[in-house]
């Protein structure tokens, strides 16, 4: 449905995107993932036809952007859009009403969704009276309510409970059931991993890795241990076999090197820590997602949570 060929955008003293492509087919999800600053939403307004791009090609089933393919797409943006001292309800009608949607049938669409993400009993407050998580369901609520073929979602669980997280995860799956093309830009590995069935991660404004989830996964291998524990868990960094870590609060992720042997490791982790689970995993994708920035960047391992 969605295609991006090799657009670059190039401001005074940055290439924001850099040779990009792209490629969303309908009922797919595709996670456009990234450091801050990476090009995401640069790319993402490129593809909206919010900035034009210096070179390249945006097409949607094969046809350039228009007013009619306007029609057809919804659009979260990262930052806020909406009108603060406006009601919820005269807000949602307003931006459908701007879609074309006669009064009636968005009056409906409007309750049902206001229903759905528990806003009903808020329809009549002003949108500033809202917590930064019910005013981003209220924005997902007008870039849904008139029924678009292609959602394009910049940071769309910002501002959200873990609960509602979820419940916005189980509303894209659904959109994805409905044959909805959906593309959204997100830095947390956790969403784009549970959520993309395909994605894109760029970098510095260029696409460093793509394809599948299972594809991007196995292409790294099996070479990742998770590990659960009590204790103090700093001195896994330094132990044989590990060339990355990542540590948490009683857990880490350690990728091996090639030949690390599992049981040595085992071995070595015996009597420093109590050990509650030790797993041979194909590394997350916020595993590779840190080899491939991290090395970018130069940078170390992130620290243990405190």
């Amino acid at each position: 449905m969605l295609k991006a060929s090799n657009l670059r955008k190039e401001y005074t003293a940055v290439v924001a995107v850099d040779d990009v492509s792209l490629e969303i087919g309908r009922g797919e999800i595709f996670g456009l993932l990234g450091p801050n600053g990476a090009g995401k939403t640069t790319t993402i307004r490129i593809i909206l036809n919010i900035l034009q791009a210096d070179s390249g090609t945006v097409t949607y089933d094969g046809q350039p952007f228009s007013d009619s393919v306007r029609d057809i797409v919804g659009y979260l943006p990262e930052e806020r859009g909406l009108y603060r001292k406006s009601r919820l309800l005269d807000t949602i009608l307003y931006f459908a009403g701007l879609r074309g949607m006669k009064r009636g049938a968005a009056r409906a669409e409007a309750l049902k969704w206001l229903s759905r993400l528990e806003l009903l009993d808020f329809r009549e407050r002003k949108v500033e009276e809202l917590s930064k998580g019910n005013q981003q369901k209220v924005q997902f609520i007008t870039a849904i309510i008139h029924d678009p073929s292609l959602v394009v979602l910049d940071e769309p669980f910002s501002g959200l409970d873990p609960v509602n997280q979820i419940l916005f995860m189980e509303i894209l799956r659904e959109l994805k059931q409905a044959g909805k093309a959906i593309v959204f830009s997100t830095h947390q590995m956790d969403q784009a991993e549970k959520l993309s069935d395909t994605l894109c991660l760029i970098n510095r404004g260029r696409v460093v890795l793509g394809g599948t989830v299972r594809e991007v996964k196995k292409r790294y291998g099996t070479n990742s241990v998770h590990v659960e524990f009590d204790g103090e868990g700093g001195f896994m960094r330094s132990l044989p076999g590990v060339r990355h870590a990542i540590l948490y609060e009683n857990a880490a992720e350690l990728e091996l090197a090639p030949g690390a042997r599992t049981q040595e490791l085992l071995g070595a982790m015996n009597g420093r820590v109590e050990l509650r689970k030790f797993e041979l995993l194909e590394p997350s994708l916020q595993s590779i997602f840190m080899q491939i920035v991290g090395a970018a960047e130069g940078a170390t391992a992130p620290k243990e949570v405190a």
